[in-house]
């Protein structure tokens, strides 16, 4: 089984002068429930290299069992420092596709060609393909077959505008996940802010946020 996980390698938050990136437990509560599962896992992102870390995320606060096992995880660390450049990376041989959050990927994995080309890839050949919290920015521009937006009538969730709201980033960021879907034609379901909330639509599996991180990749790896 070979899951790929792609993340950001934006690291600036708007105008704003502070930084962004992935968010660590929407990372690392996917990544073991991958590798524990036997998975062999490849990571990849735009620019390659270490991807960026959302310095919020790793506040005190922010911490879980999965991050904390982490921190303490040299070998996984190692990995993360020496992501693929996403441009070499082939569909071929992978069984699914994550996409972890951060408000990274608003800025450069929702434009990115080759996500796009990726998402597309795994969508018709019936793979699974997942995304958790900001995410689902992925899917502002991949098409169906059918040449709707790829999430067009399909049952989709993502960060809420509220959530987007409690964070003070409503102005920042270059879209809001929520709205998005929506306009591309997703059926947009939220359960309570900050709450593990997951949905999936045939091999689609989307996470509201950094609490759906675990959900969201255990309902991937059921369909793999």
């Amino acid at each position: 089984m070979k899951i790929l996980m792609i993340l950001t390698s934006h690291d600036q938050l708007g105008d704003t002068g502070n930084k962004t990136g992935f968010w660590l437990e929407e990372f690392a509560a996917p990544y073991y429930v991958f590798k524990d599962a036997g998975a062999e896992i490849t990571l990849a992102s735009p620019k390659g290299g270490q991807p960026p870390l959302d310095p919020s995320s790793n506040t005190e606060d922010a911490q879980t069992a999965a991050t904390e096992r982490f921190k303490a995880d040299e070998d996984a660390q190692k990995v993360l420092a020496h992501t693929h450049e996403l441009s070499k990376i082939d569909a071929e041989g992978f069984d699914a596709i994550f996409f972890p959050g951060g408000h990274g990927p608003l800025w450069d994995l929702s434009e990115d060609a080759n996500s796009i080309r990726l998402i597309e890839t795994f969508a018709q050949s019936d793979r699974p393909v997942g995304a958790v919290c900001h995410a689902p920015a992925v899917f502002k521009h991949p098409k169906g077959a059918d040449g709707k937006p790829l999430v067009s009538g399909k049952t989709v969730t993502g960060f809420t505008n509220t959530e987007e709201e409690a964070v003070g980033l409503t102005d920042v960021v270059p879209f809001l996940v929520e709205d998005m879907l929506k306009s591309n034609g997703g059926n947009y379901k939220k359960g309570d802010d900050w709450a593990s909330f997951v949905v999936t639509d045939g091999k689609l599996v989307t996470g509201q946020n950094p609490a759906s991180s675990e959900d969201a990749a255990k309902k991937l790896l059921s369909m793999v």
